[in-house]
């Protein structure tokens, strides 16, 4: 009888390991670009974070599929991303020994980058699993039940907000949210480059390999088998490209090689032109399929690689042991879409060819410069649209975008917002996602400390976090973050009160604030009207702003403002423009008493960016 007593505790104590349970406060499945700073940015706020993720590396496309080359937002080092960017600029030596490549500013070895934006996830109150699978995803009351397999065990995480970060937006099906997939149909978006009628068609992905120079070193490692299905056609072209916008003309072969060049003489081969993009249909697979799939994308890649290495007769370039994987092919494949929720707001491409049109503009979150970047070349059935010739200013991504329409205490961190897919081809790359992430995370903390579901938070609450993190929520190419002003004048920017210039420019579009600019009377009373509708009647000329004019203008809307000593606090608020009664004051220097003294950017909005009145 005791030791059937013994048998059957050792046999609990052993469920009970093998299924052991945790509580977190959010729960993020997905260590990618997206995840990763979503957990980063939430724990930092305070809240108990996990993430589950597939592979052992962290950061998603930009180290475990190989996209090492960043694209775009060099002059908007936003929040996580300005900090990973430092990082690498620590590592390999200051900004020049990143300009590798001609594609990029930034290149970097993957396995650094992993290293890296692990040591910035090394920190209180966020626990990562690695190499874990999740296997169930259920509701659990308000919140969410995960369970998922690590190292041979089980294991069940209850959380109060689920995040989908993983690649291809695995979760939307799972949870029950709408979403959009592939092409969609000029009616449902209005956009007048979509075509007529939709279709589930996804971009290319590409499964990145490696090579590095070992000059004249002999041998055969390294050199890649020529594959069974093998064709030297498909890549005939690879260094040959006429002039046009996208990269200009491409001359010779080692330009093409060039073209993802990283430190250390290393080569990332994804390479658009006759190279190792491939077309994969992975909606409409099963599980099974889609690795057999990818085994295809795979070899490729493989016979890409042959090319140049035996075609080309570059035999000094060979495959990098890089990756902790037995083929030396990174960990997943690069996939540049995914399901896309439908959310509370639908970004399309009109707000973001003329944002002062709509008022989604108030609530970004997240900044992006690059142009709308599609890869369809190797799917003959995909609509012909010019995508590149869509030309957008730099941009910025509503906080709607992350939220369902319908599914609470479930948001979204990856490619998998709520854009159209034209949109896609812009929000999908490097820099805008870690955004999208660090956005996640303070709106999932935010909710968190509020005891508010994700769909209830202050959009600006939100806002003012990643504010206070450095991140950018208005695409200002002009206002840097080491600005004592940068808070400000992103705020007053992400009221509307002074509007901005978008300019569409080669492959970093610009959104220019400039901050010297005199303000005139008119500019300021017709920002301040929407808010402060009390001022319609108040004349005001073309001429220059001046602090004679603000002071009247303040009493107005309160005549408490009659109080304000404002030659004592011209220093401590930051005023950089000597104090005068009569001195034209600039955007920098309005933005910062506008934002000190009528705290405009605290009157709530709604999902769309009209004002909330009460």
């Amino acid at each position: 009888m005791i030791r059937k007593l013994a048998l059957l505790l050792l046999f609990a104590i052993g469920t009970l390991f093998s299924h052991a349970q945790n509580e977190v406060d959010i729960l993020i499945i997905g260590g990618g670009a997206g995840g990763t700073a979503a957990g980063i940015q939430a724990a930092r706020m305070g809240a108990r974070v996990q993430i589950i993720e597939g592979t052992p590396w962290l950061g998603g496309m930009l180290t475990s599929a190989g996209v090492s080359a960043i694209d775009g937002n060099h002059e908007m080092p936003s929040g996580i991303w300005g900090e990973f960017q430092k990082r690498l600029r620590d590592h390999y030596g200051g900004a020049k020994a990143l300009a590798t490549g001609w594609v990029s500013h930034t290149l970097f070895e993957p396995s650094v980058g992993n290293n890296i934006l692990q040591e910035m996830a090394d920190i209180p109150n966020l626990d990562i699993a690695f190499k874990a699978t999740y296997t169930e995803v259920v509701k659990a009351g308000e919140g969410w039940s995960i369970t998922y397999n690590q190292n041979g065990k089980s294991f069940t995480t209850k959380t109060n907000i689920l995040v989908d970060a993983t690649e291809i937006g695995e979760l939307l099906p799972l949870v029950g949210a709408d979403f959009r997939l592939g092409m969609d149909a000029k009616s449902d978006t209005g956009e007048k480059e979509a075509p007529e009628t939709a279709n589930g068609i996804v971009q290319d992905l590409t499964y990145v390999l490696l090579l590095e120079d070992v000059g004249t070193k002999k041998g055969r490692k390294g050199l890649v088998r020529k594959p069974s299905n093998y064709n030297p056609e498909a890549y005939a072209c690879a260094c040959k490209r006429e002039d046009g916008e996208m990269f200009g003309g491409v001359s010779g072969c080692e330009q093409m090689l060039n073209y993802g060049k990283l430190p250390n003489n290393k080569y990332m081969m994804n390479w658009p032109n006759c190279g190792n993009d491939f077309y994969l249909n992975w909606p409409e697979l099963t599980a099974t399929e889609r690795g057999q799939k990818l085994q295809e994308a795979k070899a490729f890649t493989q016979g890409f690689v042959y090319y140049i290495q035996n075609e080309l007769g570059f035999r000094n370039l060979r495959v990098a042991q890089e990756f902790p994987t037995e083929d030396d092919f990174p960990m997943i494949p690069y996939d540049r879409e995914a399901r896309r929720i439908r959310g509370k707001t639908f970004l399309t491409v009109d707000p973001l060819e003329r944002p002062y049109e709509f008022n989604y503009y108030r609530t970004g979150i997240a900044v992006g410069d690059y142009p709308i970047d599609h890869h369809h070349d190797k799917n003959p059935k995909a609509p012909e649209i010019e995508f590149i010739n869509i030309k957008v200013p730099s941009y910025n991504v509503p906080l709607g975008s992350l939220v369902p329409e319908t599914v609470e205490n479930f948001i979204v961190a990856e490619k998998n917002i709520s854009v159209s897919n034209i949109v896609n081809g812009a929000t999908r790359l490097q820099p805008v996602v870690l955004g999208i992430g660090q956005a996640a995370g303070a709106l999932a903390a935010t909710a968190i400390q509020r005891n508010k579901k994700p769909s209830e938070v202050s959009i600006r609450q939100v806002q003012n976090a990643l504010l206070e993190s450095q991140a950018y929520v208005m695409p200002f190419y002009d206002v840097k973050k080491e600005d004592s002003g940068f808070a400000s004048m992103q705020r007053i920017g992400a009221t509307g009160i002074l509007k901005a210039t978008g300019i569409p420019y080669k492959w970093a579009n610009q959104t220019w604030f400039y901050p010297e600019r005199v303000v005139s009377e008119y500019e300021w009373k017709m920002g301040l009207l929407p808010f402060y509708p009390e001022l319609k009647n108040t004349p005001a000329s073309g001429a220059a702003l001046t602090l004679s004019f603000v002071k009247s203008v303040l009493e107005k809307i309160d005549s408490n403002h009659a109080t304000i000593d404002f030659k004592t606090n011209w220093g401590p608020w930051g005023v950089q423009q000597e104090f005068s009664e009569t001195t034209p004051l600039n955007r920098r220097t309005v933005s910062i008493l506008t934002d000190r003294i009528l705290h405009p950017f605290a009157i709530e909005i709604d999902w769309n960016g009209d004002i909330m009145r009460n």
